[in-house]
């Protein structure tokens, strides 16, 4: 087994959920837009929606947020609820597979309910085409039997309020993009954003902790919300095993170097790219797939799950030539860059890639 070995479904710097986030997630959600942290652009024209609705009496446009996971678009869907007073439904674009499936959600819905569909870019497009006349004329046509006899049955809709999220808001076809009145674009949180998400977050799990403890928890959390609150658990168990409960910078710290979160947030993957780019090729360039048998994942974990932060953060950057390492990589690591700059040479270069295809990709 390779010693850079990760399994990226254990990882705990991932933005996914799994089921102990869902859990933790639904106690510290907050209820109303206004305890609602970050995100001050969208929150602010979200608001006027709302409140132009319940002036007018009726349903709000339909709003889409995208952005990566883990930053509350699922959050602010309960919240776009509560502030209407209205029910929520919730689904996901993977569970409607069939237009039937879409028919039947719809049908029982009750006036001004809230729709909640998440990944909604990964319906099934005979889905996605029901949902235009939903979303526009409050109708659907049901068929009913098949062939030359087929009839098609309009069905009256009460009118709703469709809140999609998605993080690949470019995978979403126009005519489905347009046919919503709000769009919000979730951004990553400053780290002063998530210092009060750790602080708050703090106080509903009864953690005692300072500011410069909640300031390091934030600090290696990605700019990310579910990660700050999972960090925050899991330095809550160090300090009450380890020590007396309660969180410092410097337990915090102590906590985070065991589960392998480094001061900017890598974990053991992250740092096993780097490792390998620098150590074994050099700084680059090198193919993906190389860099990838390095590491001994697959192409597609380092190319999804490991390298988007990594070109974030300014530590790898992506050529038509291959993976580079950026002299902030270097020093992060504490490695000097060789003589060539940080770039392995013309022979090492053609001998690696013979052909420049690399079995795989370059860039």
């Amino acid at each position: 087994m390779s010693p850079y070995d990760s399994d990226p479904a254990d990882r705990l710097v991932t933005p996914a959920a799994d089921g102990e986030d869902q859990a933790v997630e639904a106690a510290l959600r907050p209820r109303q837009l206004d305890e609602f942290i970050g995100q001050e652009r969208v929150r602010e024209q979200l608001s006027l929606v709302l409140q132009a609705a319940r002036q007018r009496g009726s349903a709000p446009d339909h709003v889409l947020l995208s952005g990566p996971p883990g930053l509350g678009k699922t959050t602010l869907s309960m919240i776009i609820a509560a502030e209407l007073g209205a029910p929520i439904r919730i689904t996901s674009g993977p569970a409607i597979q069939h237009a039937g499936d879409l028919a039947a959600i719809l049908s029982s819905l009750t006036e001004g309910e809230v729709l909640f569909l998440d990944e909604i870019h990964r319906m099934s497009r005979p889905a996605e085409e029901m949902l235009y006349m939903a979303m526009e004329d409050f109708r659907v046509d049901v068929i009913v039997g098949k062939g030359p006899g087929a009839t098609a049955i309009p069905l009256e809709l009460p009118p709703f309020t469709l809140v999609g999220a998605t993080t690949r808001a470019g995978l979403l076809p126009p005519p489905l993009r347009d046919r919503f009145g709000f769009t919000g674009h979730m951004e990553f949180y400053a780290p002063a954003e998530l210092q009060r998400v750790v602080h708050r977050s703090a106080g509903l799990l009864d953690v005692e902790i300072d500011p410069a403890g909640a300031a390091e928890i934030a600090g290696r959390s990605r700019g990310t919300p579910r990660i700050a609150n999972r960090l925050l658990r899991r330095v809550r168990d160090y300090a009450q095993v380890k020590h007396d409960g309660r969180v410092s910078r410097e337990i915090a710290a102590q906590a985070l170097d065991v589960y392998e979160v480094d001061a900017r947030g890598l974990d053991r993957l992250d740092r096993a790219v780097l490792d390998a780019l620098l150590r074994l090729f050099g700084g680059g360039p090198v193919g993906l797939s190389t860099l990838a048998v390095a590491v001994g994942e697959e192409s597609e974990t380092v190319e999804e799950v490991a390298e988007p932060f990594l070109v974030r953060e300014g530590l790898l950057a992506r050529t038509p030539r291959g993976r580079i390492a950026t002299a902030a990589a270097w020093r992060h690591l504490g490695l000097t860059p060789p003589a060539q700059g940080g770039r392995i040479g013309a022979s090492a270069q053609s001998e690696l890639w013979g052909d420049g295809s690399d079995g795989g990709k370059a860039g």
